[in-house]
């Protein structure tokens, strides 16, 4: 059997404003029920893919159903150093997060296969 090669998704985009950000979550999603090892980094805005209130967000219904499948498979995001919002509302759902540095981001990068990145 083939080894699965590991995918790194690195979303940057910003949820209140892009498609984008959805799409590479749905992706994402995609991409694990395929039993592929995948790596979900959120830099900069694309944090607000965590916001509690999803009706600010563009497609902010789909975010909540993929987020919602992706903490249901346990997929933590990596969430980059110091872009979370203050706000304490900001990852109500409780969905797994892990800090990452850009030097992590880097790392990540190293390990990585094959990239999605928006």
């Amino acid at each position: 059997m083939a080894e699965r090669q590991s995918v790194l998704v690195l979303i940057s985009e910003d949820p209140r404003a892009s498609h984008r950000a959805n799409e590479a979550m749905r992706i994402a999603l995609g991409i694990v029920a395929g039993e592929t090892p995948v790596d979900i980094v959120l830099a900069g805005p694309a944090v607000h893919l965590l916001d509690e209130n999803t009706d600010d967000l563009v497609d902010g219904d789909d975010i909540a159903k993929f987020r919602a499948a992706l903490k249901k498979l346990a997929v933590p995001f990596q969430v980059e150093e110091g872009a979370p919002p203050a706000d304490p509302s900001w990852n109500a759902d409780g969905h797994p997060v892990a800090t990452i540095t850009p030097d992590g981001i880097a790392r990540l990068v190293a390990k990585a296969k094959r990239f999605l990145v928006f």
